[in-house]
């Protein structure tokens, strides 16, 4: 049993995943790979399933309630879509007017969750090196992508749910950024902040469809070869730093329906590069600190963890 102040710290990782979950490049399987708790979500999400129904109607409601890990799902659940109808202006706030430093906070997070990874599993097989490198092929090419417009019709958007939701339990590949290449991102965040109950709902059940099935898949991968999968994940997180690396130079873009710009094409750029083709200060101090705190944040939960083991976290 979780005490409350392990429930707060849980509801807190899933305002943490709600956050990146809607910034496009950064994705919430990331931050629940970086916090501890992704393998209890992909079993608790596993677990939906129907044996659940069963013990529903044999055992009564407490005991499917834990079948279903119920308390972890709801105060995650809680924390995400909080953060989604919330926190997530405040997220948009800082990408819009202090990007560098928060884009390079993200690069230290995702580089130190590499560096754990693979300290936590070690990649020694070639089998499992070539798995890496497919997935760093895997995201990168995603992160370069063309970007594809269609129509949000609500057949559209079920779909959408169930690829961009599975992409979001996937460390290195964000399902907003998946949204913007399907061309949907814009009225995706147009439904959240228009509250338009048709499209989300279509959306959440398309993404529950998806994420269940598609976690007894990763479960079962997991279960049978989970260095290989590990191998594969660090390959995404490291592929997406092309996605989220601060200093870029803008292609092309596109104006949303809310009246915010989608980049859809970028090159990356070194601090002194972006300063002369920019024109626009690098703050490669304030952005090198923030990586650095990315970086020590995650490396410091790990040390926190390997002391204090024997507690749950």
């Amino acid at each position: 049993m979780r005490s409350f102040k392990q429930y707060l710290l849980l509801f807190s990782k899933g305002l943490a995943m709600g956050a990146a979950d809607v910034v496009p490049g950064v994705s919430g399987g990331t931050i629940a790979f970086v916090s501890g708790i992704y393998m209890e979500l992909i079993d608790s999400i596993k677990s939906l399933n129907l044996q659940a129904l069963k013990t529903l109607r044999s055992q009564g409601f407490a005991a499917a309630w834990r079948h279903i890990n119920g308390n972890f799902l709801i105060t995650l659940v809680s924390g995400i879509l909080t953060s989604l109808f919330s926190l997530a202006v405040a997220m948009q706030y800082l990408l819009a007017q202090h990007p560098l430093p928060v884009w390079s906070f993200f690069v230290g997070l995702i580089a130190g969750s590499v560096i754990y990874l693979l300290r936590q599993y070690r990649i020694a097989r070639w089998r499992d090196m070539l798995l890496f490198v497919i997935g760093v092929a895997i995201a990168w090419s995603l992160s370069v992508a063309p970007a594809v417009q269609l129509e949000g019709g609500l057949v559209t958007m079920f779909f959408a749910g169930s690829i961009a939701l599975c992409a979001m339990i996937l460390p290195g590949i964000s399902g907003s950024f998946i949204l913007v290449l399907l061309g949907l991102y814009p009225v995706f965040i147009g439904a959240i902040a228009g509250l338009q109950l048709d499209i989300l709902s279509v959306f959440a059940l398309g993404g529950v469809i998806g994420l269940a099935l598609f976690s007894r898949f990763l479960s079962w991968l997991l279960a049978r070869c989970e260095v290989s999968v590990i191998a594969i994940m660090c390959g995404f997180l490291v592929g997406s730093l092309n996605i989220i690396w601060p200093w870029k130079l803008v292609l092309d873009s596109v104006l949303s329906h809310s009246g915010k710009t989608i980049v859809l094409a970028s090159k990356n750029l070194w601090p002194s590069q972006y300063t002369a083709l920019v024109g626009a200060d690098a703050q490669t101090l304030l952005s090198v600190s923030a990586m650095l705190l990315g970086l020590i944040l995650v490396l410091g939960l790990e040390y926190v963890g390997s002391r204090f083991q024997e507690e749950p976290f």
